[in-house]
């Protein structure tokens, strides 16, 4: 009689932790590498478990409410806000693989002590996304953009380091802190989600190879301003609404971005968060927020744009700079791209 150790009931499959994939991956795709990525990886999914863990006892700890304090957006940080960051910065500062890091809640890069030549990486990241939210117990996040630091020429400005085009990232990722925690990442070759097992401590691969649908139920966008929106952004919504693409489209909005992506990544369908009378160059980080978030929208077969252009194409002119963004799958993309053209 076969012992439990050797006879695996057919639902049962191997764990696959995150470090695990990404050992493999960069075998697979990078023979020889030194394992210098992986390493700055574990520091991220270190700090991502450790804002959890505060998340998750949100209401039981003095973490709520407001720090009494702005960021370098002008928005009121909460105290989340300052952890996350802080967790992160940390966490980072410690792999001696990356040269400069970037939040969104500091006003200029970061070049760490310990840079210097053989420093890689460029980690850019918003700690707490949709952390407004946060008291009224609303799904928030983590968004992270991983870029090579340019090497030639050689520079002493981390703002050159931090300035490229999404064109350059080599990884991004999110982690949603929800009903369950969730990473999901791409290097280029593909995306991945990661549910993290709390009877383990570690993120669990539970969805492969993630593909956008052709075609999805839902548009993401806050209707509030849609006065404000230029008039092909109201003729496109009405279009999703009156089923000209072959079905009605029904609104689903919860105005956390990581959250309102990762359903229309899952689910498939269009987010939007267009321009406005008041904001017309946008409101979302380009380096933050819409470049990972495009890397892994266009590595699932989806797309990402800026209203004009392909979001991955803008070359950054500040570490603050805002977008408008359009992301979706292909149908919901094409019908945008038609309605923008036509107006």
């Amino acid at each position: 009689m076969n012992s439990p150790e050797t006879n695996l009931e057919a639902h049962d499959r191997p764990i696959l932790t995150v470090q695990q994939h990404i050992v493999q991956q960069q075998r697979k795709h990078y023979p020889g590498v030194s394992g210098e990525f992986s390493w700055l990886l574990s520091g991220i999914t270190l700090a991502t478990k450790m804002i959890q863990a505060k998340v998750r006892r949100a209401g039981l700890v003095d973490i709520l409410g407001g720090e009494g304090a702005t960021n370098v957006q002008g928005e009121a940080q909460q105290k989340l806000d300052v952890y996350a960051n802080r967790a992160l910065l940390h966490c980072l500062a410690v792999r001696d693989s990356v040269a400069v890091l970037a939040s969104e809640e500091n006003e200029q890069p970061i070049t760490l002590q310990q840079r210097h030549d053989s420093a890689k990486y460029v980690v850019v990241f918003d700690p707490l996304d949709g952390s407004s939210n946060i008291d009224v117990n609303v799904s928030v996040g983590t968004i992270f953009s991983i870029l090579r630091r340019p090497m030639d020429p050689p520079n002493d400005d981390p703002h050159q380091d931090v300035l490229q085009p999404g064109l350059k990232q080599i990884a991004a990722g999110y982690v949603v802190f929800g009903s369950s925690t969730i990473l999901v990442y791409t290097a280029g070759h593909g995306v991945h989600g990661f549910t993290l097992d709390p009877s383990v401590g570690a993120y669990v691969l539970s969805h492969e190879n993630i593909r956008i649908p052709q075609q999805g139920p839902y548009y993401s966008v806050n209707e509030a301003y849609r006065d404000s929106f230029p008039a092909h952004y109201g003729t496109y919504l009405e279009r999703l609404r009156t089923g000209k693409l072959g079905r009605r489209y029904g609104s689903r909005y919860i105005g956390s971005l990581v959250a309102d992506f990762h359903r229309t990544l899952i689910k498939g369908g269009v987010f939007l968060y267009p321009p406005t009378v008041d904001h017309p160059r946008g409101k979302l980080r380009l380096l933050y927020e819409a470049n990972p978030i495009a890397f892994i929208a266009e590595q699932a077969g989806g797309q990402a744009s800026s209203g004009t252009g392909r979001v991955m194409e803008i070359q950054p002119d500040s570490i603050h700079q805002r977008t408008p963004l359009v992301v979706g799958g292909p149908a919901e993309m094409e019908e945008f791209e038609r309605c923008r053209d036509a107006s």
